[in-house]
């Protein structure tokens, strides 16, 4: 498969330069590159993350509509056409040498693989309270709504691009991973999740770092599964084309 990479990005210059790198580092077993493309969405920074992602060998495009969702979509835009997308964020919490664990579970069949970091092993400091109890309450709706047992909400994810399309993606700020996984659970696509270790991010986090963030990610996030819940499957998930 090709891979393509996204990562939104908001004043992480010094974080990005190794994200990216630590990634454009990985090698197959014919000591080919492991990711083909990466693209670093600027969401507003006002320091030099677009120049230390640039210099790690990503390419740049900017959105100055804040979210996390407006940034991955303006990333997805500019990816070049590839078999699967990975998605990762730039504040180096995410160990890049697990990348080809998530990337195996596509080539075994899954059209979805979430990057748990509640089954794998995190840092002191990794994760908020905030974040493991948001995660904690999602889970539980998702199963209860929905049907099918998560344990993370995890950004670290890879899905392939023809499963992406299908879920019409559109949520513009925190709802962008949790809608992705419920459109994927009411599409039908099989979804796995793989463990991975977490360390305690570089900077501070702009979500669970501040009262307003956290605030705004939890009503994000709720409100999303609300939504799709009572919109259902049909109309929350655009029909496959015809060939």
């Amino acid at each position: 498969m090709t891979i393509g990479v996204v990562i939104p990005a908001l004043d992480e210059e010094s974080a990005i330069g190794s994200v990216v790198g630590d990634l454009r580092a990985l090698r197959n077993a014919d000591d080919g590159p492991v990711v083909d493309d990466v693209v670093v969405c600027d969401n507003g920074s006002t320091d030099q993350t677009a120049r230390r992602a640039t210099e790690a060998g990503a390419r740049i495009v900017r959105e100055s509509r804040a979210g996390y969702g407006s940034a991955c979509l303006a990333a997805l835009a500019a990816l070049r056409p590839v078999d699967a997308v990975l998605f990762t964020d730039g504040d180096h919490a995410f160990h890049a040498c697990e990348a080809p664990r998530l990337l195996d579970a596509l080539a075994d069949g899954a059209d979805l693989a979430i990057g748990s970091r509640t089954l794998g092993c995190r840092e002191p400091g990794a994760l908020t309270r905030s974040q493991t109890f948001g995660n904690a309450v999602a889970a539980v709706l998702i199963r209860l709504l929905f049907g099918q047992r998560v344990t993370d909400l995890g950004p670290y994810r890879a899905i392939r691009t023809p499963a992406l399309a299908r879920l019409d993606m559109a949520d513009p700020a925190f709802g962008w991973t949790v809608e992705m996984q419920v459109k994927a659970i009411q599409a039908g696509l099989t979804t796995v999740e793989v463990p991975v270790d977490t360390r305690a991010r570089i900077g501070e986090s702009k979500i669970s770092g501040t009262l307003r963030g956290a605030v705004g990610a939890g009503a994000g996030i709720l409100s999303t599964i609300a939504r799709l819940r009572l919109r259902g499957p049909q109309a929350a998930v655009r029909a496959p084309e015809e060939p």
